[in-house]
């Protein structure tokens, strides 16, 4: 922002072609590149025009080596687009097993909601991701946990529909006895 006119900058044709090339290089996992530039001073957690983070690209891609140079450069884990999504939450929706292990690994919050109301956890069970939903479970995500109109996981993937989700949910949520 200008402080004088309070006006964002105004960026030329050059600086929004290196953006786009920054932006496509996350998506297609080019971490080598990635890495370079971040070596020489590039943000780790750069956003486009809708708010998608160089991490929430690379992860929702599959792009596990772009995601894990992003994170290790400072990307933060926890930073949500302007949907509300997490990365971890993009990763249980395209049921990106090994981009789920990362961002746990680098401090992802496993009932993370960025700025909406829906967790990973819930993600996975609506699209009756198994896998995802163990390994969210492994982590401690709560199965009982609640969006904003009281609904849990389990209740969300007999909405969609999911057929192995609700029982492997409700199983986890039963206390042991």
């Amino acid at each position: 922002m200008n402080p004088e006119t309070n006006t964002p900058p105004v960026l030329d044709d050059e600086t929004l072609a290196f953006a786009g090339r920054v932006f496509q290089y996350a998506r297609m996992g080019h971490a080598e590149e990635l890495a370079e530039l971040f070596g020489q001073g590039l943000p780790a957690n750069l956003r486009n025009d809708k708010g998608d983070s160089l991490l929430m690209l690379a992860a929702y891609n599959g792009q596990a080596d772009a995601t894990r140079v992003i994170l290790e450069a400072g990307g933060d884990p926890e930073l949500a687009n302007d949907r509300g999504q997490t990365p971890l939450a993009g990763a249980a929706f395209k049921n990106e097993i090994v981009i789920a292990r990362l961002l746990l690994r680098h401090g992802a919050a496993v009932d993370g909601t960025g700025t909406g109301t829906r967790t990973a956890l819930m993600t996975a069970a609506m699209f009756d991701r198994t896998e995802m939903v163990a390994l969210l479970l492994e982590h401690g995500a709560d199965p009982d946990y609640r969006d904003a109109s009281g609904q849990s996981a389990a209740d969300m993937a007999r909405a969609m529909g999911a057929q192995a989700t609700p029982g492997q949910l409700d199983a986890a949520a039963r206390p042991a006895g």
